[in-house]
């Protein structure tokens, strides 16, 4: 299909560069430099899509990201399909297949149309009252019904084939907007020396000088400064611009989220380069120019093919060189669409009427167009349109009542005013304020460094804007730290200062009709809706917003939310600010799961980290497990061993002779600094100021709560200095708690703390051998027990390099931790191995580790404990420091329920046949013959077969287990019920004898 509503002369495209192009199926033809919207207009195409409920005929609305009508599928190949792009922003390339939405068997004959004359049944919120009845329908009809309905395009059904990249930057001034106000304001900021970025969603900057022709910029008209002014930006060594770059959200301490689209207007792209690239940048300020969008009127059928934004219309032809129709009506409540009927006019198209709501229009504008001979209609409004598939006539009366007109029009332009973009204002926690002159909301509080500048500041006029943004750009580089710079402010001559509009639905939606006035187009909510919510008892607008479904659309409300609220408010009989503004959230628009997870998919999905032994586990037959993001050695089998023979085996072996564990993945911090050990008696419930260097001492950490938090070794090296172990789930978090109170409670301390996770590899030998097997290969370090007793650190070297050694046990051996530089971690652990062969160790995995600590009875916070445990809970009163007046937890602690008696306590429980192995999680109950459901008084935290013990062992925790020592209690089964005797947690070597050899 040849373009037959491109006008000669009309635009900046250049019309030698044609492209081709599918829609359903239908070869079209475009030109480079168009969006999918443009060229659809451009072909006589205005029907693209159907509504989400009603399945109404919808065109296209707008020109830019405020769409919610024109959503399509993009498909390049079967990998590559991607629903509900807006064609107002998809920019053309050479082989583009879009498919509409939402419609079956095709667009112009959709079945699901027939939910339109249904329409009375679906009344806003039908759905809540529809399907609670019978109960039990949801699950297994209304449910999948729904959630098969529901959406607009269709999901790929393949892997996306394409990737993503993320990059991270900081910036003195960050400009969203490439407005005339954003370019305004960029220009002065980078005139300082300012680390400047601008950001803007279109293909090119310029914002709304796209449409704008009745104004100029330092002598030239305002989109050749626009450009002139961009490429002088793009020339600066502190200068970055991002076109294509959404900003979707504003987060703490000036975190801004922008979405790049980086191949999507690409034929051919590279595949080498990103579908779309995130950007997160922290911006020293932040200047918000990011305009206004205009509102339709609220009319009856307000939403057929053809009836668009006024600007929409002017951006079509005054950038794209479209005609939109070929003889056009106008209805407006201010003055800017006189402006698109005025160029319309002038580009050769007819325009029908202009039909304005106000009594009196005057301007220059109005005298302008009455000039062109173009007919006014004022004091009128449009009660109606006609037309299936597409607009063919507006029906007009006086907005009192009296006569009606109907005239023939192929498409109607709309304007009732334009509401400020203080989207990213408000997600930056900002508050709004109503301004009641105007009738819109402007940005009124601010909570971070930013500034709003020009329309979405509610600053009328190009002069106005572009003076204001520049004063606002400098001065954000001079609070960034810029110096002060003498730029040339532009010089702008306009003559267009837009008029308020109005807000609410038009005469002929009057609460007192029952006509289909649409306010949001995307979800087909009505004025009717709205009067309805408030009827049913919806007085905020949160619950109007729910109830109605307005604003909740892909669009987010950007042309409906201040219609909505106005009828609500009307409907209510309160003044606007009264009645609320919703809550504006990020996205700003949709962005992509791709843009979000960016490389983090299939083997990037979750990181893998690996310990520097982790070659030689695996060359050994190690089976690994998942310990969050670390592989870990479960076991580590001989030929013909199944698990549970491999793990009786190591646990023998080591408390025989000895194995070697792979503990490098326990989190490693070290405290620095003259107050460590103060900060140290705040962060633990232990004493530390009169621990002696190269002693350890057994850690508890707690919550304010006053339950356990954390447990670890900590060793004193110095002073000053404290080597801290935490469980290996915990490193990440203990780390936050610790700088969260050093920052926020604790900043007089003078301390420093550094994450040492990964610096250091962690080879524990245990067992009665373990002395012998480190001995040869360790320099500098007294090893006997006089001179380096339990619990103690040493510093020196083994197989000549620098080690920590603690003397420390988890299996209730005799036990040493060899710390060394991760970089040199196998190659101790291969002279630790050729040396643990003289004495028959094995190398044994995080299973054997779990029996060797349970038989001791040696907790694991996270299993042992679930977030509610005391240290009294779990028998660790001991850990606690009796004189000390003050730590973390401390008051938690003595909360009342927290000292009542029957709380779970931590005990051992043995099965009365000691050949079965109770189930982790199983539930504990004094009578198994109680009625179900029975009360649980406990459950098992730990249970293992412990060839040591020859039976099975376990931990629980039991409601006031301590005082049920011998006592028999019951773990019920699917199966059976099994007896088990309450015990102590300790089931080898109760004395601890083995802990010295």
């Amino acid at each position: 299909m040849a373009a037959t509503h491109r006008i000669a002369g009309q635009g900046r495209l250049t019309p030698a560069k044609t492209l081709r192009f599918t829609f359903d199926g239908q070869q079209m033809s475009g030109i480079a430099g168009d969006t999918l919207a443009s060229a659809l207009l451009a072909n006589g195409i205005h029907l693209v899509g159907r509504s989400f409920k009603y399945h109404r005929p919808r065109g296209i609305l707008s020109a830019g990201a405020e769409e919610p009508n024109a959503l399509v599928g993009i498909e390049r190949d079967a990998t590559r399909k991607t629903p509900n792009v807006r064609a107002t922003v998809q920019e053309l390339y050479d082989g583009l297949n879009a498919t509409s939405q939402n419609r079956w068997p095709s667009l112009s004959f959709d079945v699901g149309a027939v939910n339109n004359l249904l329409s009375p049944m679906f009344s806003a919120g039908f759905y809540y009252k529809t399907f609670m009845w019978p109960k039990t329908a949801w699950k297994n009809v209304y449910e999948p019904k729904i959630r098969a309905a529901a959406g607009l395009g269709v999901a790929p059904d393949q892997p996306d084939s394409d990737h993503y990249s993320a990059r991270y930057a900081h910036c003195d001034v960050l400009v969203l907007g490439g407005g005339a106000a954003g370019i305004a304001a960029a220009l002065a900021a980078a005139e300082t020396g300012a680390c400047v970025i601008l950001a803007d969603e279109q293909a090119e900057f310029g914002g709304a000088l796209r449409f704008e022709t009745g104004a100029t910029v330092d002598g030239t008209d305002g989109w050749s400064w626009a450009q002139a002014s961009v490429a002088k930006l793009a020339a600066m060594d502190n200068v970055r611009l991002l076109a294509r770059t959404t900003a979707f959200g504003y987060y703490a301490q000036n975190l801004i989220g922008l979405a790049e689209r980086v191949t999507d207007h690409l034929a051919n792209p590279d595949r080498d380069l990103p579908r779309e690239r995130l950007w997160q940048v922290r911006a020293r300020r932040v200047v918000l120019a990011t305009g206004a969008i205009e509102r339709h009127m609220v009319f009856a059928d307000n939403d057929r093919p053809g009836v668009m934004l006024a600007s929409a219309a002017r951006t079509y032809l005054n950038h794209y060189g479209v005609a939109v129709g070929k003889n056009i009506g106008v209805y407006t409540a201010n003055d800017s669409a006189y402006a698109a009927a005025i160029d319309l006019k002038k580009a050769g198209v007819d325009i029908a009427a202009i039909v304005d709501l106000r009594d009196n229009p005057a301007g220059d504008l109005v005298e302008e167009a009455r000039a062109l001979g173009i007919e006014i209609n004022h004091g009128r409004a449009v009660i109606r349109t006609g037309g299936r598939l597409r607009v063919s006539s507006m029906t007009i009366q006086p907005k009192n009542g009296g006569g009606e007109r109907t005239i023939p029009v192929d498409a109607l332009l709309m304007s009732a005013g334009w509401t400020p973009s203080v989207h990213l204002f408000s997600q930056s926690r900002g508050k709004v304020a109503f301004d009641e002159e105007t009738r819109r909301f402007l940005p009124g509080t601010y909570a971070q460094d930013c500034v709003s500048v020009g329309a979405c500041n509610g600053t009328d006029g190009l002069s106005a804007s572009v003076e204001e943004a520049y004063a606002a750009g400098a001065k954000a580089a001079k609070d960034a730290g810029a110096k002060a710079a003498r730029g040339t402010k532009p010089k702008v001559e306009a003559s267009e200062s837009w008029s308020r509009g109005m807000l609410g639905a038009g005469p002929g939606a009057g609460p007192e009709t029952t006509v289909k006035a649409f306010i949001d187009f995307q979800n087909d909510v009505t004025a009717k809706d709205i009067r309805q919510a408030v009827r049913e008892g919806m007085h905020s607008i949160e619950h109007v917003k729910r109830f109605t479904t307005n604003g909740m659309a892909t669009d987010q409300g950007k042309t409906s939310n201040m219609h909505g609220l106005a009828i609500a408010a009307e409907t209510l009989d309160k003044p606007i600010p009264q009645v609320g503004l919703t809550t504006f959230r990020a996205p700003y628009t949709p962005v992509t799961f791709g843009a979000i997870v960016n490389h983090g998919r299939g083997a990037l999905f979750d990181p893998t980290r690996r310990t520097a032994m982790h070659g030689w586990a695996e060359a050994h037959g190690a089976v690994f497990e998942d310990v969050g993001q670390w592989k870990r050695a479960w076991y580590f089998p001989k030929a013909g061993e199944d698990m549970h023979a491999a793990v009786n085996r190591e646990c023998v072996t080591v408390r025989k002779t000895a194995g070697l564990f792979d503990a490098s993945t326990l989190g490693k911090i070290e405290v620095v600094g003259p107050d460590a050990a103060k900060f140290m008696e705040l962060l633990y419930t232990n004493p530390w100021q009169k621990l002696e260097p190269g002693r350890c001492r057994y850690g508890i950490m707690l919550r304010e709560d006053g339950f356990i938090y954390d447990d670890g070794v900590v060793g004193r090296l110095a002073e000053d200095r404290f080597h801290v172990t935490t469980t290996t789930g915990g490193a990440a978090r203990v780390m936050n708690h610790m700088e969260d109170y050093l920052q926020t409670e604790f900043p007089h301390l003078n301390v420093w703390l550094t994450s040492i996770s990964e610096q250091w590899a962690v080879i524990a030998v245990q067992g009665p051998n373990s002395r012998k097997i480190i001995e040869p290969l360790v320099e500098g370090i007294d090893l006997s027990d006089a001179a380096m007793p339990h619990m103690s650190v040493r510093e020196g070297k083994i197989c000549g390099v620098p080690t920590r050694l603690f003397r420390m046990s988890f299996t209730g051996e005799r036990g040493f931790e060899v710390n060394v530089p991760a970089d040199y971690g196998q190659a101790v652990w291969e002279a630790l191995w050729a040396e643990g062969q003289k004495h028959d160790a094995c190398a044994y995995g995080t299973e054997t580790m779990h029996v060797l600590r349970a038989e001791k009875g040696y907790i694991i916070v996270g299993q042992d404990t679930d977030g509610t445990v005391t240290c009294n809970d779990a028998g660790l009163d001991w850990a606690v420091g009796k004189k000390k007046t003050d730590f973390v937890g401390i008051r938690g602690m003595t909360r009342p329920d927290l000292v009542a008696k029957g709380r779970k306590q931590l005990v051992g429980l043995k099965t009365r046949d000691p050949n079965v192995v109770l189930e982790e999680g199983a539930q504990i109950v004094a009578d198994p013959k109680q009625p179900i459901p029975m009360k649980m008084i406990g459950h098992v935290t730990s249970s293992y077969w412990s060839d040591n013990c020859g039976r099975s062992i376990a931990l629980a925790l039991v409601a006031g287990g301590r005082d049920l020592m011998g006592q028999t209690l019951y773990v019920p089964m699917p199966d059976r019920v099994i007896e088990v005797e309450v015990s102590g947690t300790v089931f080898f070597d109760e004395k601890g004898e083995r802990l010295n050899g």
